[in-house]
């Protein structure tokens, strides 16, 4: 019996540790070919001498479990070494058939004391990271198609957040970057389509080295799978990777603890037209003031009540 993605190969960017290395080992137990890329830096601030270290670890697991893998240690949120990435996995295997962006790190402080490099290496690592992968991989599929004559096979699985869902008061970086991987996502599903590449992202609620702070209070579990363990989302991973999910695209999906909802579309929650040519100032304070009176005070737009979720 033929495995859902045998024949394939893939790249998992931030592979070697939590989420990324659960996507890369989950992608070779269906049968994929597997470059497990990551930095190998030390802090999750993205501290530290780069290292070979996590990326050879989980390379060389995926082998010693009967699987194909490559390691690869670049920096993805660099244009050039990113492209060398896409490219080592086509001199590799063939050809690029998954594309798996997991790669970023944190520097979370208050948007009133947040300094400008913690913003732009915030932007930098994750949503530039996300953009120079996918720049690469899109010009491969794109060329093949043309050869081909018609669609090719191709996966984009992108990594947002619920803190761009829900917001999360210290980390206006993170939440941005989230929330533009979420745009790039959609607008890379609609330029692809016609070449038979598809271009998904996710919000995965795991207990990993980014997240120690946000659920530090909760306890692992003495029996059983922790419902925070990455493995839970692994699996959405590899599905959405897969030939099955053909029809899934440009979509965002939460993944936690046993648990997929998938997140529709903004929706225009009421209207107002004004009774002459252009609103004036009265006009409008009527309108929306008597919409948002019996809404407490600050209150957002409420994504997470939507989802039944908080932010994790």
């Amino acid at each position: 019996m033929s495995l859902p993605l045998e024949g394939l190969s893939a790249v998992v960017t931030g592979a070697g540790r939590g989420l990324g290395r659960a996507e890369a080992l989950e992608l070779a137990r269906l049968g994929a070919a597997v470059v497990v890329n990551d930095y190998g830096q030390s802090g999750r601030d993205g501290s530290g001498e780069a290292s070979t270290g996590p990326a050879e670890e989980v390379a060389a697991e995926i082998r010693k479990a009967g699987g194909k893998a490559l390691a690869h240690t670049g920096d993805v949120a660099d244009f050039q070494q990113a492209g060398e990435l896409v490219e080592g996995a086509i001199a590799e295997f063939g050809k690029l058939d998954i594309l798996v962006n997991n790669a970023g790190i944190l520097r979370d402080r208050m948007v009133f004391s947040m300094a400008e490099e913690e913003w732009d290496s915030v932007i930098r690592v994750h949503l530039k990271g996300h953009f120079n992968t996918i720049r690469f991989a899109a010009a491969h599929w794109r060329e093949r198609s043309k050869a081909a004559g018609g669609p090719v096979y191709g996966r984009i699985v992108n990594t947002s957040s619920e803190a761009f869902l829900a917001g999360s008061a210290g980390q206006p970086n993170y939440a941005a970057a989230k929330g533009g991987i979420v745009g790039l996502t959609t607008s890379t599903a609609l330029a692809l389509a016609k070449y038979g590449v598809t271009a998904n992202a996710i919000c995965p609620r795991a207990r990993t080295r980014m997240t120690e702070d946000v659920f530090a209070g909760l306890e692992r579990p003495e029996d059983g799978l922790d419902p925070l363990a990455p493995e839970h989302v692994a699996p959405l991973v590899g599905y959405l990777a897969s030939p099955a999910a053909a029809r899934i695209n440009g979509q965002l999906l939460v993944a936690h603890g046993g648990m997929v909802a998938v997140v529709e579309r903004p929706r225009v929650q009421a209207k107002f037209d004004s009774k002459q040519a252009a609103f004036t100032y009265d006009e409008l304070d009527a309108v929306l003031g008597q919409h948002y009176a019996a809404r407490p005070q600050g209150e957002t737009f409420g994504a997470a009540e939507v989802l039944g979720l908080k932010r994790a």
